[in-house]
């Protein structure tokens, strides 16, 4: 009997442990659902009106005076400024082959469902699925931080050489878990820069990579440098599907802690009601068929040292106010036009199969590669302009390449770039 009573005894502990385990779980569970929601109510500001996209998401018609922007503490007496204060002026182009038929440009989703009233501005909501998918409440908007080392060689017409602008050797700070092929200018009085991207829908492996296609304004050092950021991306961690999205990031720390993607924290200041950041844009360009593109600009404005996004037929969306920046006060030091793809899986074997641009290789040119026509930079003249010295850089040419091509003499160049990854035998 006493050996039956211990046995009884033994299962009743392991079956207190294990129920007092499946309590704590549940509490932690509920915890972690508490700590979302309040999360989302403090992402998902209260809506005018609600638009429900085709492609599934929600675009909610803010207050404008109420948007995520004036949660950061250095806004809290803000005043928006409703539209910059500056005209740029256009240079005259060697060529006009560059140039675009409105039948070619593209649009976003949600339009084609309604539109926000005035005084509102559309912001694409955040679900708790959403949250859900990020690998922290902290961490949702936001790119991974950087690993210990941040510099790459980079290459300049050939493998392991720094890119060679204005007679000086760059080294670009780059990320070991990121792969980049791009155009690239290095001067001291950027205020602006722009191009017209090529709308391709690249292919992601894994929830846990994205790839862009966008302009980078940067300035401070390469380890702690500040960046302004704008194209399109492919997220699904981020967004929850692979549509090709408009986005917007800003960083002042290298990405560490500082910034995010489009609203999902507080800094971007939007003005525009026509253009909701992240959310899907379209038609798609076709191989060998119908080319597509999006013109992205992003510009100091001098008299209020804010710094304004622009999209398509200089549509203003908002700026990012210069309380954020330190070193982009006055001017931005370094500009890059082209592609990112971030994976744990690039630099190494086996290499992640996401794809940059159109998915092929620089070479392949019109109709096949993703290009950026008309990269222009802007400096206190503001005049846009081809940049004096440029350089191309792709830190791994045999999985994603960066050519900026000529046709003719005379003929501006275009820069083409992107690529297959890992569909790549020979990639890294």
């Amino acid at each position: 009997m006493g050996e039956k009573a211990s046995t009884i005894l033994l299962a009743m502990i392991f079956i207190i442990i294990v129920l007092s385990n499946d309590v704590k779980a549940n509490k932690t569970t509920q915890t972690s659902l508490d700590n979302i929601d309040m999360k989302l109510k403090l992402l998902n500001k209260p809506a005018v009106k609600s638009i429900h996209s085709e492609d599934g998401d929600i675009i909610d018609c803010v207050d404008i005076h109420k948007q995520p922007a004036f949660d950061h503490p250095a806004l809290r007496n803000h005043t928006i400024q409703m539209r910059p204060s500056f005209e740029l002026k256009k240079t005259n182009t060697s060529s006009n082959k560059n140039k675009v038929s409105q039948s070619n440009v593209v649009s976003q989703t949600w339009q084609r469902s309604g539109s926000c009233p005035k005084g509102t501005i559309p912001i694409r909501r955040i679900r708790r699925e959403d949250l859900l998918r990020a690998s922290s409440i902290e961490t949702f908007g936001k790119k991974a931080a950087p690993q210990a080392s941040h510099r790459a060689n980079a290459t300049y017409d050939q493998p392991n050489d720094l890119v060679y602008v204005n007679n000086t050797n760059v080294s670009i700070p780059a990320l070991p878990d990121r792969a980049a092929a791009t155009l690239v200018t290095l001067g001291y009085n950027y205020i602006g820069a722009q191009g017209a991207i090529n709308l391709w829908h690249p292919s992601v492996e894994s929830n846990n990579d994205y790839t862009t296609a966008q302009i980078w304004l940067k300035a401070g050092p390469g380890d702690n440098f500040e960046s302004l950021e704008s194209g399109y991306v492919v997220n699904p961690q981020l967004y929850g599907d692979t549509n090709t999205r408009l986005f917007a990031y800003w960083t002042v720390d290298a990405y560490r802690s500082t910034g995010c993607f489009d609203l999902t924290c507080a800094g971007f200041v939007q003005t525009g009601t026509g253009i909701a950041l992240g959310a899907s844009l379209g038609p798609w360009s076709v191989e060998g068929g119908p080319q597509y593109e999006v013109t992205i600009s992003i510009n100091l404005d001098k008299n209020t040292g804010n710094w304004w996004l622009k999209v398509g037929d200089n549509v203003a969306v908002g700026y990012w106010p210069g309380t954020l920046v330190n070193y982009m006060k006055v001017s931005a030091t370094l500009v890059e036009w082209g592609g990112q793809v971030r994976s744990p899986n690039v630099k190494k074997k086996p290499h992640t199969t996401t794809t940059m641009g159109s998915g092929n290789y620089a070479s392949t040119i019109h109709g096949g590669a993703c290009y950026i026509k008309r990269p222009r930079i802007v400096d206190y003249s503001l005049s846009l302009k081809y940049p004096q010295w440029v350089g191309t850089w792709a830190d791994e040419p045999y999985c994603y390449s960066a050519y900026n091509y000529m046709e003719a003499y005379g003929v501006e160049p275009v820069f083409y770039f992107g690529g297959p990854g890992g569909q790549n035998p020979n990639c890294p």
